[in-house]
């Protein structure tokens, strides 16, 4: 049979349930000073070390609560070392440009006048189908409509749109539009790249090679405003 209170306690004792609890709180509280040490920003946006510190601290106040050989006083320095360096990172990136992009990285263009930046798109591990679903998301149809995109190093995007007046045709990027890319043009009209988003006045024909990213695949571009 199992042993169910092994299973729930361990090798530990019932009496140790309370002091599991009080550690808990004391280690509750500790995290609670520490994130309003980090400040306001530290808790909002989280960077590349600012995620770092989380873990680190979440790290030294687990085992604390668990662990009856892990003193608490330990867990505390641990605590102010971590908020220490953080700090001191905080002071140094703010001092110097070049530390300030070695830890939280810089801000990159994605798309610039309605088509995909190529290059800069390469350097961000962002699929295709998940930027597209970012861009949905903020009542985007087709790639027409948007002037300018950055992920900021957060990893947010800033997205800035071209006023109504001046929409231009782009690549549709609703899934069942964009699913509709051949490598053939059937009928005259604009057609955007589905790779680079590459718009283009194309005549029917057969295969038309994209001249910005050498790629066959087009999809029938649209104009229509954004409706938000």
């Amino acid at each position: 049979m199992p042993d169910f209170e092994k299973m729930l306690l361990g090798d530990e004792k019932w009496e140790f349930i309370p002091e599991i609890m009080i550690r808990t709180l004391i280690m509750y509280i500790i995290i609670l000073f520490s994130l309003r040490l980090l400040g306001k920003r530290g808790v909002k946006q989280l960077s590349i070390f600012e995620l770092v510190v989380i873990i680190s601290l979440g790290s030294a106040a687990g085992d604390p609560m668990f662990y009856k050989e892990v003193g608490l006083g330990s867990a505390v320095l641990v605590f102010a070392v971590v908020v220490g360096a953080y700090k001191l990172t905080s002071y140094l990136v703010g001092k110097s440009n070049k530390i300030e992009k070695i830890v939280e990285g810089t801000s990159t263009c994605l798309i610039k006048d309605g088509e995909f930046s190529i290059d800069n798109f390469k350097k961000e591990p962002l699929a295709q189908d998940e930027f597209f679903s970012e861009l949905r998301q903020k009542s985007v149809s087709h790639l027409g409509q948007v002037k300018l995109t950055i992920i900021e190093t957060s990893g947010e995007l800033s997205i800035f749109y071209y006023p109504d007046e001046d929409v231009k045709f782009g690549l549709p990027i609703l899934p069942d539009l964009f699913e509709q890319r051949s490598e053939e043009i059937k009928t005259d009209g604009f057609y955007s790249c589905s790779f680079c988003g590459n718009t283009l006045n194309l005549k029917s024909g057969n295969k038309k090679v994209c001249p910005k990213c050498e790629r066959t695949k087009w999809v029938k571009s649209v104009n229509e405003t954004r409706i938000t």
